[in-house]
């Protein structure tokens, strides 16, 4: 007698195929708020580079919520958002049937806002290099950061590696502004 459900009752039985991955779209994002959140209020839905429009909405927004929070606030939005990120990233990953969607932006959102708040102040110039260095970590994932990604799954995963890339990126900052 079978006791688990999970298993088919009969073996011969061809298993169904894997539903293939749902594209992300403004008619997907609309169907559930975590997913206007988890692809950064549509900038993740960009057909090119979504990492980098996410990380590019993140600077806006720090930009123009810097005025209104101070750094304690800061830093709560940035747990909060990190620890619900990992909730609803993996909720939009498994409804997209994709491990780690590059439409997903808010773990690039959470972490860049992290570097901003480190860096801040400093001027346009400063906030750029700050911009480019972080979206090298994440696109090109050296060590440890492609471990993680590789080896950290659901939601966790994806907020994780990317919070690895800001804290390479504040120590390349620290040790830049101590050569000079």
């Amino acid at each position: 007698m079978q006791t688990d459900p999970t298993l088919a009752s009969d073996p011969a039985a061809p298993l169904k195929p894997p539903k293939p991955p749902r594209k992300a779209s403004a008619r997907f994002m609309l169907t559930h708020p975590l997913h206007i959140l988890s692809l950064g209020f549509g900038s993740g839905l960009s057909p090119i580079a979504p990492g980098t429009v996410g990380t590019l909405f993140a600077w806006a927004s720090f930009v123009a919520f810097n005025q209104y929070l101070t750094v304690a606030e800061w830093a709560a939005l940035i747990v909060v958002g990190f620890v619900a990120g990992c909730w609803f990233c993996g909720f939009t990953a498994t409804k997209m049937g994709v491990a780690d969607p590059s439409p997903v932006v808010w773990d690039e959102i959470i972490a860049f806002w992290l570097v901003l708040l480190f860096v801040t102040p400093v001027t346009f110039t400063g906030q750029l290099w700050a911009f480019i260095v972080f979206r090298f970590f994440d696109m090109v994932k050296p060590p440890p950061i492609r471990y993680f990604d590789r080896n950290l799954k659901g939601g966790f995963g994806i907020m994780f590696d990317d919070l690895v890339a800001a804290f390479l990126t504040l120590l390349v900052i620290a040790l830049w502004r101590m050569t000079v």
